[in-house]
């Protein structure tokens, strides 16, 4: 009876560590505008896309480019984007009220810069 007391205390400790953990990605939480860039004529070029970053977990509402992605507590960012059934794959880093990074898709391919809103 007398490691009771501790045993409370440990599951309590544990219990509350994944709560606490999402704090230091909520920091990037917000509207962020990305513009994605590539240098090849066809894959297109300047579309600027809105996402949400909430808790470090991010989303659009876009209802044709929906995205999915997360953000760790440094700032590294991996994000899939979807359009009907062609996909892409970012990542990158985001300090602060900017960012920028890599994506590729498909044949395509290029750069995107992101600004907090």
């Amino acid at each position: 009876m007398k490691y009771f007391p501790k045993l409370v205390i440990a599951i309590g400790l544990l219990l509350t560590a994944p709560l606490a953990r999402p704090a230091a990605a909520a920091t990037f939480d917000g509207e962020w505008n990305v513009r994605i860039s590539s240098s090849r004529p066809d894959c297109g070029n300047g579309a600027t896309l809105a996402i949400d970053i909430t808790n470090g977990h991010v989303a659009s509402d876009n209802p044709v480019v929906r995205a999915s992605g997360r953000v760790a507590d440094g700032g590294n960012i991996s994000v899939t984007l979807m359009s009907g059934v062609k996909r892409a794959i970012g990542s990158g880093n985001l300090s602060g009220s900017s960012g920028s990074g890599a994506w590729h898709g498909g044949i395509c391919s290029g750069t995107w810069t992101a600004q907090r809103i």
